[in-house]
């Protein structure tokens, strides 16, 4: 399964297209807030896609949720905007809820940096933000091994970090 993952586009509805058609075997879309207008319009014409996406603090009068966890081929998944858990002061309040939900993978946004890291043995991913960098990441699940995959867009700097 392929998640493309996307947090604050704050308007920039064209980067997040740009991104969809480069990825379109993507299965699942990601918006981890900040511009939940923006996700709606970019998708459209996109019905493959399942989208899950919860409010970012400059997202007024947005219905989605605050935080969300879904299951997606076998993985628990926490996703949250990350402003609610001050996670521009560090990450370490948002990755002992994603550890007390029982979760694989945690992602977020709010910080406009991305983040790529494994923290007790747990998946945790800020895909920066659309809007102002044209940062966005893809997680990958093999779903015969359970095996976890994410890589940053436009660069990954790093390598991609397998779990």
């Amino acid at each position: 399964m392929k998640i493309l993952v996307f947090s604050d586009s704050h308007g920039d509805v064209a980067a997040m297209k740009d991104a969809l058609r480069k990825h379109r075997s993507a299965d699942v879309v990601l918006f981890c807030g900040d511009g939940c207008r923006d996700i709606n319009a970019a998708l459209s014409g996109y019905n493959d896609k399942a989208l899950y996406s919860v409010c970012g603090n400059n997202d007024w009068y947005c219905s989605e949720p605050n935080f969300l966890t879904i299951e997606l081929a076998g993985k628990k998944i926490f996703m949250t905007h990350g402003h609610l858990f001050g996670v521009k002061q560090g990450i370490e309040r948002i990755v002992n809820l994603g550890r007390q939900n029982g979760s694989d993978i945690v992602v977020f946004g709010h910080t406009h940096k991305q983040l790529t890291t494994v923290e007790s043995g747990m998946l945790v991913l800020n895909p920066g933000s659309v809007g102002f960098t044209k940062n966005y990441s893809i997680i990958e699940i093999n779903e015969k091994t359970g095996k976890i995959k994410a890589v940053e867009y436009p660069d990954d700097r790093f390598g991609p970090v397998i779990l």
